[in-house]
């Protein structure tokens, strides 16, 4: 994959002098491969790949790429590809049983976080993410694991059993009002080719009977070394991997007379196709126009890269166009986006995206469809093409500055698109010379012609996700406004309103001072007071390059306001957020932004309220700038009030056929009860009480005493640099310095013990399992470390029993935390979905594995693992300014030092069964519980 791709737009223009330097590049030249990257390919056809990176220091990510996938199953084999997936975790040659899950955890690795895969229609993907990479023998074996996933998977009739019920239970949970949808929009999709009957999940009735031997022949004829790459990422030697690489997988025999591996061209079609799809769960419309195209192979050249380049532009000024229409309270539409994109090995997709408003799907349709042709018939705007080149710099300019801090999945992108769709991985600085050429000719002629060519009459598709007792798109009203759009004479070109703004205005400020310094030797950070009593604690931090991150907080939040007035209080920044800043609305906002990384945002919790910002350190000034403008100059816009109150209003029509919206109302209401004054359910009431007013007037008493914010400020950024924007835009805001501490306004339950079945009407009958206890428990470090250790081995044990031992569930989430504030406490939830006529039977075992720690049966192993992951998490993040963050705000905000190992990890290393069982028995004796099970009702 091209870098420029991986990006999510690309370098656009770089100023008259630069043009001036550009190269002239003929369209058959070549791009640049990145010489970083070792690719290779061995005697038996696999190939390989290996980037040496210490953006992890000390790991490393293993992954196989196999270019196999649902799309290759017979009408017998559906589900196959998948079910293989999971077979890659339960046994191969040299790890028999559980032998990868035991033996990477004792690594510190987590299924599902370090250790998972995935299966598409065209690719199937298993990966070994950030395991430790220094001891050579974890080297050897994780590739030893990718050397048996490539033709060693053992494949017991035993363990192809045990699996059945696990991919089931997948099926259930992902079973949703969207797949419903999808699986009668998919012929349309696809011109019921064969991509239409080949979801990777599959069939149930297959996965439930199929015989040990077709599963054992699909994996024979299609997962061999010529179908397959390796590639191996992160803080390694290249040509030791590579030697490695060479010996080891040189067993794996090359395929006599292979299968051929087809690919799947979806028909062309002359007459359009239109379908409505329904679905009693379905609370929100979507509309798709599609257009498939024959796909474009890559040429990886300069003709290319021009095309990509001029599309990539076009199509990012029209989405904010869309976007800028979304923001007012008549349009027709919540969101909407325009593109070109890879669909199937062998096509592409133009494609126009729809989200109306209720009962707006016709005008919200005939909107977009009139912005599309107007830009594809008049072009854009000088104004538009400059704001998006500035935008596309400074994305450009920031990547290539941290090019040595790639993460690894990022590589692995681009190693799956060289792989997979022939897409090189180019040099990034040798691309840019490319595109500085190609943009010497730019003009908004060239973008009309490059994206209307996309916009053919055949293989046209529209697909509408309706809604029950709605006025849905019909197929002739679809095909009519298509045809009124395409020859509306009215149309006119785009007018472009926005005049040179600044972000400040005429905004005056008068500096303050720093009145006093104090170095923290013991985390190496500084402590400025400033003239109006605010604390800045800062800490230098370049493990991310050119990166400052700003985060300030005060006591008080939500806590501190009456239950009417709870609705206002909670939308308060919401409404500041969509209103803009200062003199600029937000639509301004965002384009006097463009071409800077910089953001600020505000929030209110329910015991504080919030400044953040983060910027590239070239673009602090604008951070601090917006976040002075926060607290002196914050907006309140009625339109976007309306527009606030709007948004509330859809989401809450048609809110009862959302079944985990009815899930989610139903165990608030189970557990707080109906008229809890401090626990308020989204319904019209919630809406009416709703006061522009009020948040007007809540958010500048939140945000009126800067003194009573402490601020962090980590990253990149020397003191010589901060001091005098400290000085400017922080200590010039004034603080009143008032003492002001939050309410403990803690909501109680309906009773200290729960249990209770809820019945709801739904498509795909499930039970879902809502397990939790709290008590009230001392805040210390020991006891969050021992929550997680008893969350963490609980999810190990249910995984080996309500899983692999039961198929019961695709899987168990253990959550647990102790809160501080406004009271110490313990919380600590169960969740999972199952068959409903199974749901009795797996409950009593997610209580005998907690009466198990309780007794003491704990194992060594499973203390092992999690110890090992605790240890390596740790020292992982301190790859990453978010450490030095952490760090500070727990010196100052919890008191303690994160990089003293008494409070961390001397504490891990020391934690004992007998710590784990008493710490059970005593949070979980006389803890407050619930138990609610969801149930379908017939």
């Amino acid at each position: 994959m091209k870098y420029s791709k991986k990006i999510s737009v690309l370098l656009l223009f770089i100023g008259s002098l630069t043009f001036a330097q550009a190269q002239n590049f003929k369209a058959t030249e070549p791009i640049a491969v990145n010489q970083k990257i070792k690719k290779g390919v061995l005697p038996n056809g696999m190939t390989y790949y290996i980037y040496p990176t210490d953006v992890n220091k000390n790991t490393a990510s293993y992954y196989i790429i196999q270019n196999v996938g649902s799309i290759l199953e017979n009408d017998q084999q559906k589900g196959l590809a998948h079910f293989l997936e999971h077979m890659a975790f339960n046994g191969t040659k040299h790890f028999e049983g559980k032998g990868i899950l035991n033996t990477l955890q004792k690594q510190g690795a987590v299924f599902g976080k370090n250790i998972n895969a995935y299966t598409s229609t065209d690719e199937t993907v298993y990966n070994l993410d950030n395991i430790p990479s220094k001891d050579g023998g974890v080297v050897d074996t994780c590739l030893l694991v990718l050397h048996d996933w490539s033709n060693f998977l053992s494949l017991t009739d035993e363990e192809i059993d045990a699996e059945r019920g696990v991919i089931t239970e997948e099926w259930r949970t992902r079973q949703n009002a969207r797949a419903r949808i999808y699986n009668q929009l998919a012929p349309y999709y696809y011109n019921n080719s064969l991509y239409a009957d080949r979801m990777p999940i599959g069939d149930m009735e297959i996965i439930k009977n199929f015989k040990y031997q077709v599963l054992k022949d699909f994996y024979k004829d299609w997962y061999r070394p010529d179908l397959q790459a390796i590639a191996i990422v992160g803080d390694i030697n290249a040509d030791e991997i590579e030697a490695k690489i060479k010996k080891l997988f040189a067993d794996i025999p090359k395929p006599v007379n292979p299968k051929k591996r087809f690919e799947i061209a979806i028909p062309e079609r002359v007459e359009p196709t239109f379908k409505l799809a329904l679905d009693k769960e379905i609370s929100a419309s979507n509309i798709s126009f599609m257009i498939r195209h024959t796909a474009e192979k890559s040429t990886n050249d300069y003709a290319e890269l021009e095309k990509s380049t001029q599309r990539s532009l076009a199509f990012s000024i029209l989405n904010n166009r869309l976007a800028e229409m979304a923001q007012k309270q008549e349009c027709p539409f919540k969101s909407a986006s325009i593109g070109y994109q890879n669909y199937t090995r062998l096509n592409d997709m133009w494609i126009l995206n729809v989200s109306p408003k209720p009962e707006k799907q016709a005008e919200a349709f005939a909107m977009v469809m009139n912005e599309w042709v107007r830009a594809y018939k008049f072009g854009f705007s000088k104004g538009e093409i400059e704001r998006a080149i500035t935008e596309n710099i400074s994305s450009y300019e920031n990547y290539l500055d941290k090019l040595n801090e790639i993460p690894h999945k990022q590589v692995i992108g681009m190693v799956k698109d060289d792989y997979l769709n022939h897409e090189v991985i180019a040099d990034p600085k040798a691309e840019f010379e490319m595109v500085k050429s190609i943009l010497k000719n730019v003009d908004t002629k060239i973008l009309q012609e490059q994206i209307s060519k996309l916009y053919t009459a055949q293989n046209r598709v529209v697909a509408v996700t309706g809604v029950e007792n709605e006025n849905n798109l019909t197929q002739e009203k679809a095909f009519d406004i298509i045809q009124k759009a395409e020859n509306d004479a009215s149309l006119q070109p785009y007018v472009d309103t926005f005049e040179g703004k600044t972000l400040l205005g005429n905004l005056k400020i008068n500096s303050g001072k720093i009145v006093s310094e104090k170095k923290e030797t013991a985390i190496d950070a500084t402590t400025f007071v400033l003239s109006n009593g605010v604390k800045v604690h800062y800490k230098f931090a370049d493990k991310n390059k050119k990166e400052v991150e700003l985060k300030a907080e005060s006591f008080g939040g939500t806590s501190l306001y009456e239950p009417q007035d709870l609705p206002s209080i909670g939308r308060t920044t919401t409404l500041a957020m969509m209103s803009g800043v200062g003199e600029l609305s937000n639509v301004d906002l965002d384009k006097v932004l463009k071409g800077k990384i910089a953001n600020s945002s505000v929030s209110i919790s329910s015991l504080k309220e919030t400044v953040s910002g983060s910027a590239n350190v070239k673009d602090i000034e604008t951070m601090m700038q917006l976040v002075h403008l926060r607290f002196v100059q914050p907006r309140f816009d009625n339109q976007m009030y309306a527009l606030l109150k709007q948004r509330l209003q859809n989401s809450l029509k048609n809110r009862a056929n959302d079944i985990n919206a009815k899930m989610d109302d139903s165990l608030t209401a189970v557990v707080y009860g109906k008229n809890n004054p401090r626990v308020q359910p989204f319904n019209q009431k919630y809406i009416d009480d709703l006061s522009f007013d009020k948040m007007k007037a809540f958010y500048l008493d939140r945000f009126a005493d800067v003194s009573n914010f402490e601020f962090y400020i980590v990253g990149d950024v020397s003191p010589e640099v901060l001091k005098p924007l400290l000085e400017k835009y922080i200590a010039s805001i004034n603080g009143i310095k008032r003492k002001e501490k939050f309410k403990k306004q803690v909501p109680k339950w309906t009773s200290n013990k729960i249990d209770k079945d809820v019945f709801i009407k739904m498509e795909t009958p499930k039970s879902s399992v809502r397990i939790a206890f709290s008590k009230e428990y001392a805040f210390n470090q020991k006891n969050r470390i021992l929550t997680s250790y008893l969350a963490d081995i609980l999810t190990l044990r249910y995984t080996e029993s309500l899983r692999e031992k039961e198929g019961g569930t695709y899987g168990a989430h253990v959550n647990a935390n102790v809160d501080k504030l406004p009271i110490s406490k313990v919380n600590l939830q169960v969740n999972f979905d199952c068959d409903a006529d199974k749901v009795e039977h797996l409950l009593p075992i997610v209580y005998q594995e907690i009466d198990k720690i309780k007794k003491g049966e704990i194992a060594a192993e499973d203390i092992e693992k999690t110890r090992t992951n605790y240890l390596k998490s740790r020292e992982d993040s301190k790859n990453f300014n978010s450490y030095s963050m952490n760090l500070i705000y727990n010196y100052f905000e919890n008191n303690y030092d994160m990089n003293d190992p008494a409070t961390y990890v001397d504490i891990v290393k020391s934690i004992t069964a007998k710590d784990i069982q008493e710490f059970a028995n005593s949070f979980l004796n006389k803890a407050d519980s619930y138990e609610i099970v969801f149930k379908p009702l017939k």
